[in-house]
């Protein structure tokens, strides 16, 4: 993996990189150059499936990171290719030329956290959550908790426990 990773860094902006277990790594690039990247691993090093194309909401850097990861099913390894984009105005490359399934992780990714990659077809259709409004759901500051009081209903009967207390009841019933 090294050895790759060295070849790619004389081509491409590697800024960073992980080797978390000897058939899976991690490298950071930059935004201008994942997807030429990314199509370097697919056409010249083997990485030919994509496993999957993710993102991780970093609210507190103000980044969301993207993580496409490939991989090498000849010399069965994985590599993640990470990429940051700024929260504020999430737009990336379209890749679904690269990989037919690459538009559906797309779509889903603009669903849930409203990252866009123009030119991905379908892109803007309802997708997983029909009817929609409001901030994508996957986002850190989509509060889950004030949704749910506000959407649904608490039911007549249902109790609501402090979970210390609860657990104190139950593992030591003689004691409360």
């Amino acid at each position: 993996m090294k050895e790759l990773i060295e070849r790619l860094r004389n081509k491409f902006p590697v800024k960073d990189e992980v080797f978390q277990k000897d058939a899976l790594s991690f490298i950071t690039t930059e935004k201008s150059q994942a997807i030429e990247l990314v199509t370097h691993l697919r056409d010249y090093e083997g990485y030919t499936h994509l496993v999957l194309l993710t993102a991780v909401d970093w609210i507190e850097d103000g980044i969301f990171q993207l993580t496409y990861l490939l991989n090498n099913p000849a010399e069965k390894k994985d590599l993640g290719v990470l990429v940051m984009l700024d929260r504020e105005e999430p737009v990336m490359t379209s890749s679904h030329h690269l990989w037919a399934a690459m538009a559906t992780y797309q779509r889903e990714l603009f669903e849930m956290f409203g990252i866009s990659f123009p030119g991905s077809p379908r892109l803007e259709e309802p997708f997983i959550l029909e009817g929609w409004h409001g901030i994508p759901p996957y986002r850190r500051d989509f509060d889950t908790k004030k949704y749910s009081q506000e959407t649904y209903f608490q039911r007549p009967g249902r109790e609501t426990h402090d979970p210390a207390e609860h657990m104190k009841k139950k593992m030591y019933p003689e004691g409360s």
